[in-house]
């Protein structure tokens, strides 16, 4: 009968082998199995086991080759069970170092602290191996550092680059440096028309041929230029209070209306009615097919008028005041029916979208630096946004739903947001002064500024439309400076 202590100590045999045939020796810091045969008809040993770098003996059974395996990549033997009191650590050193491999132990857990067979959490659980190269797939690569991805990540849409430049400039001597003017717009004919001092001239952006279409005389001065929507003619505000119309192609004046008591600084057109704003804080209503100098007046404003944009289906006037004073008006009263005043400073800067009926936008001046979003159906702001200068102009673009921004004091910059996230798209600058004036080629996708600095900047700024239309004279522009006059 065994005593307890030694039945403790001996090691779990096969049948057939005594544990004196079981012999560890050390080459070379490594271990090598010596197994004789202890009787006949015994199971066959196998002699001269020995690390995978060295030569391996064939024998009756296949014995995979663990170590090019790679089971530390599944996790396979990254925890195990603890050792039973009593093992033999040499003998499991031995089985471990032959089975997985002489470079086993730089994987495996410690020593006595568990089996390789032994299942774990991380059982079947892919990590990546930092041993190989890295391909354009791996989930590091991809932004997981271990374990199954949860599912792929959608690729964000790139951001639309805006040209930092202008691609032309023109210098536009006596351009004026007011706030309260409009001297540049830009006709559905492809035909830009500017107010230098006393003259009003046209530059064709299809050929760049400048034309002289007037001048004033010295004691007059041009404050506005509007196109009519056909792009054949164009009126004209002057610093006596007077509107004139001229026919842009024939280069003749066509009528000549009073009404103002003086400078006339902004003018605005629907399909039939010429609405004109000014410095006698009036706003008069021009019916061309009428012989009287203006059918209907507009009072409302404390100060000047210096903003005014008919809605898109005619049916609402915005006016902005340097009273600081956002008014809406529609055709069947003379009294505003929206008196918006959040605004803190002058209002020149309004655009109606060609997008959402009855949406409005408003820039205030150097005390406000605001744009501010309105309904004007029910009368409430939606948003607002602090710029951080001066709000000079805004345009709505057609393509796409985005709007522009054009600044003074103190950054001189051009800006373009997409509504209603309100997110910067692009920022511009170069002008060295405040950018008054602005205005939006036929096909939506170019602007011109022009600012104290007397140049005009024409910029790529929004896309083409997705179904885009034909249009009538294609700009061909040339790379350069030129001057307009």
């Amino acid at each position: 009968m065994e005593s307890p202590q030694r039945r403790k100590n001996r090691l779990n045999l096969p049948a057939g082998m005594s544990e004196t045939s079981l012999q560890l020796e050390t080459f070379s810091g490594s271990f090598r199995a010596i197994s004789s045969l202890s009787s006949p008809g015994s199971y066959r040993a196998l002699s001269g086991l020995t690390s995978p770098s060295k030569s391996s003996t064939c024998s009756d059974r296949f014995i995979p080759c663990r170590s090019s395996s790679r089971l530390h990549t599944f996790g396979l033997v990254e925890k195990g069970s603890p050792v039973k009191e009593g093992g033999n650590e040499p003998y499991s050193r031995l089985l471990k170092s032959e089975l997985f491999g002489s470079d086993f132990g730089s994987f495996s857990s410690p020593a006595g602290h568990g089996s390789p067979m032994s299942p774990s959490k991380n059982m079947l659980r892919f990590k990546t191996d930092q041993s190989g190269p890295n391909s354009p797939y791996t989930p590091s690569i991809l932004g997981h550092d271990s374990g199954v991805s949860s599912g792929a990540s959608t690729p964000q849409k790139p951001t639309r680059k805006v040209p930092k430049t202008p691609h032309k400039m023109l210098e536009a001597p006596s351009l004026g440096d007011d706030s309260y003017l409009n001297l540049v717009d830009w006709s559905s004919q492809n035909v830009l028309a500017v107010g230098l001092g006393t003259c009003v001239y046209l530059w064709s952006a299809s050929n760049s041929k400048v034309t002289k279409l007037c001048d004033l005389g010295p004691n007059d001065g041009v404050c506005a230029v509007q196109w009519t929507r056909e792009g054949s003619y164009i009126s004209i505000g002057t610093s006596r209070g007077q509107v004139q119309v001229w026919d842009g192609n024939q280069g003749k004046k066509v009528r000549n209306m009073g009404g103002h008591q003086t400078r006339t600084g902004v003018l605005a057109w629907n399909s039939r009615i010429l609405s004109s704003g000014s410095r006698d804080r009036n706003i008069l209503q021009h019916d061309l097919r009428v012989s009287s100098d203006y059918v209907s007046k507009f009072v409302g404003h404390k100060s000047e008028v210096c903003g005014l944009k008919w809605s898109h289906d005619d049916r609402e006037l915005a006016s902005g005041g340097n009273d600081n004073q956002l008014l809406v008006w529609n055709q069947h009263s003379q009294h505003p029916t929206l008196r918006l005043t959040q605004h803190t400073a002058a209002v020149k800067a309004i655009a109606w979208s060609p997008h959402q009926s009855s949406l409005l936008a408003s820039g205030g001046g150097t005390a406000d630096r605001c744009i501010r979003f309105w309904n004007t159906t029910i009368g409430h702001q939606l948003n607002s946004i602090d710029t951080g200068s001066q709000v000079c102009n805004l345009a709505w673009s057609k393509n796409v739903n985005e709007l522009v921004s054009t600044h003074g004091y103190s950054q001189n910059q051009i800006m373009v947001w997409k509504y209603p996230s309100m997110a910067k798209v692009a920022t511009l600058t170069g002008h060295c002064l405040r950018v008054l004036y602005l205005a939006m080629s036929p096909d939506g996708q170019t602007i011109v500024t022009g600012a104290g600095d007397e140049t005009l900047r024409f910029w790529n700024v929004f896309p083409s439309m997705k179904t885009p239309a034909p249009v009538k004279n294609t700009n061909l522009w040339s790379l350069g400076r030129t001057h307009i006059r």
